[in-house]
C-alpha cells in the first residue's frame, strides 16, 4: 500500500502525460479529447483516465475506441516516465461532464422558477389571523381577563366573591 500523496501525486502525473501523450497519436478517430482526472489504485497498478470529447456520440465512440488501440504505446510511455517496477494499466473512461452541467443547470431553473412562484403568492398572502397573534401585558387587564373581551361582551363579567349592594 502506497501513501495516499504519493497515489495522488502519481495519479496528476499519469493525467498530465496522457493529456500530452495524446496529442502525438496519429488516429484520424481521435476527436477534440481533452483529459479530466487521473486515478490511480494504492497498489499503483491500475490507473482510471477519464476523458470529455466534444461532439456527438458517435464521435465520442470514435475517440474512445481511439484511446483503447492507443492503450499500449501510452501505457509504456506513461511507466518510463513514472520510473515505476510496474507499468500502471490504463483504464479509459468518458467523463459526461456536459451532460451533467447540463442537468444541474436544468435544476438550477427550475428551483429559480419554484422560488419566484412562492416570492408572487407571498407578495399577495395576508395573515390568517391577528397580526400579532400573541397577547402582551397591555392587553390585559387587571383582573386577567382580556380587556378586548370585556368591551365586546359589553358588561363586566361577574367576578367570583364579588358583594351585591341590596340598598
Amino acid at each position: 500500500m502506497s501513501d495516499p500523496a504519493k497515489t495522488r501525486r502519481h495519479a496528476e502525473r499519469i493525467r498530465e502525460l496522457v493529456a500530452s501523450l495524446v496529442r502525438e497519436i496519429k488516429d484520424p478517430r481521435l476527436g477534440m479529447v481533452t483529459i479530466t482526472d487521473a486515478r490511480i489504485t494504492g497498489d499503483l497498478r491500475e490507473a482510471t483516465v477519464f476523458y470529455t470529447v466534444l461532439g456527438d456520440p458517435t464521435e465520442q465512440a470514435s475517440t474512445g475506441a481511439a484511446l483503447e488501440s492507443a492503450k499500449g504505446m501510452l501505457r509504456t510511455r506513461v511507466g518510463h516516465a513514472l520510473k515505476l517496477r510496474h507499468s500502471p494499466s490504463l483504464t479509459f473512461v468518458l467523463d459526461n461532464v456536459q451532460t451533467h452541467v447540463k442537468e444541474i443547470d436544468d435544476l438550477l431553473t427550475e428551483a429559480r422558477n419554484r422560488d419566484q412562484e412562492v416570492q408572487r403568492i407571498a407578495a399577495g398572502a395576508k395573515y390568517a389571523g391577528d397580526a400579532d397573534p400573541y397577547k402582551s401585558d397591555d392587553d390585559m387587564g387587571v383582573d386577567g381577563v382580556d380587556d378586548d373581551e370585556e368591551d365586546e361582551a359589553g358588561d363586566e363579567p361577574e367576578r367570583v366573591g364579588a358583594r351585591e349592594d341590596n340598598g
